[in-house]
């Protein structure tokens, strides 16, 4: 698995030019696993890619950057799939979308929440600089407010909107009878504390409320696909989930008994839960469930207001 740091190929997508992401990514290799059958992940730079293919078509979860195209189309190949039919971003980043142009114009049908259309449509500022608005083909064409379901390959394919946790837009998609999850960036896996965009409308109590949601819909045999890092477990996420509560616990606590930001993240509250060389580090992770609990109005403004009753 390339090691490429989510954080490094996030910057990398919103501010480096086209031809030097190019030279970044020509070592690149892109790494299938199965995780049922007709299912599969890709791992290469950027987010984890999902696959489902049979005789109905080719689904994809996510693209990762457009210079990996050819190479995500045959790694697909590879599995026995036909080329991409189906294209679902799981939210608007570019680590995650960044191909999207290419599938579009191969002729993939692109999917997500309204919001990332939305965002996709528009420049967009983030701490990381400014990601230009996407091109026509790379916007999606049927965008969903609550979820969506496809019925192919022998299964049910869930994408159930998340309001407000990692962005504004994300989706969790769920394989109904494979027993699958594929969480996009609301699950930061063995690699590093999350990223909560709060530019995008992300929230910490909103990332708390989406892992406990998967959690209702999995069970001890579920095979989950985080956003980043490895495969996972049904009770790899429990894991996730209590650290976000302890964290978000200890931080409204420390809030409510007067402490400033900088006291707080000085008491390294994270600290037990920080991965070595993970790309978001305690004061940082602090920094976001703070702001999230200081000011949640701040959702209130971006587009996602609208919660799911899918379930």
């Amino acid at each position: 698995m390339n090691r490429t740091t989510p954080l490094a190929v996030i910057a990398l997508v919103t501010a480096v030019p086209a031809a030097a992401q190019d030279n970044s990514m020509a070592d690149v290799e892109i790494r299938a696993e199965p995780v049922a059958p007709g299912i599969a992940v890709l791992f290469g730079a950027g987010g984890n890619i999902g696959v489902s293919h049979g005789a109905d078509g080719t689904v994809l979860i996510d693209d990762q950057f457009a210079p990996l195209t050819e190479r995500i189309q045959a790694a697909v190949g590879e599995l026995g799939a036909e080329p991409v039919r189906f294209l679902i971003n799981t939210h608007w980043h570019g680590d995650h979308s960044g191909g999207n142009e290419n599938f579009g114009e191969a002729g993939a049908l692109i999917m997500a929440h309204d919001n990332v259309r939305v965002r996709m449509a528009t420049e967009q500022t983030t701490q990381f600089g400014n990601t230009p608005a996407s091109p026509p083909a790379a916007l999606p064409v049927v965008t969903y407010e609550d979820g969506l379901k496809l019925h192919l390959n022998g299964d049910t394919v869930h994408a159930i909107h998340m309001h407000n946790g990692h962005t504004d837009g994300d989706s969790v998609i769920r394989w109904e009878n494979a027993n699958v999850v594929h969480m996009g960036d609301l699950f930061f896996h063995r690699i590093s504390l999350p990223f909560i965009d709060r530019e995008s409308g992300g929230s910490a109590q909103g990332m708390l409320a989406a892992v406990e949601r998967v959690l209702e819909m999995t069970d001890a045999e579920s095979r989950i696909i985080p956003g980043h890092g490895p495969l996972a477990t049904r009770a790899d996420l429990e894991a996730y989930r209590a650290m976000l509560a302890d964290i978000i616990g200890q931080v409204r606590a420390a809030i409510d008994g007067g402490q400033t930001l900088e006291q707080i993240q000085a008491m390294n509250i994270a600290a037990d839960y920080e991965i070595e060389d993970g790309f978001i580090d305690g004061p940082t992770f602090v920094g976001f469930v703070h702001a999230s609990l200081t000011d949640p109005d701040a959702m209130a403004h971006s587009h996602g207001e609208h919660g799911s009753d899918e379930h």
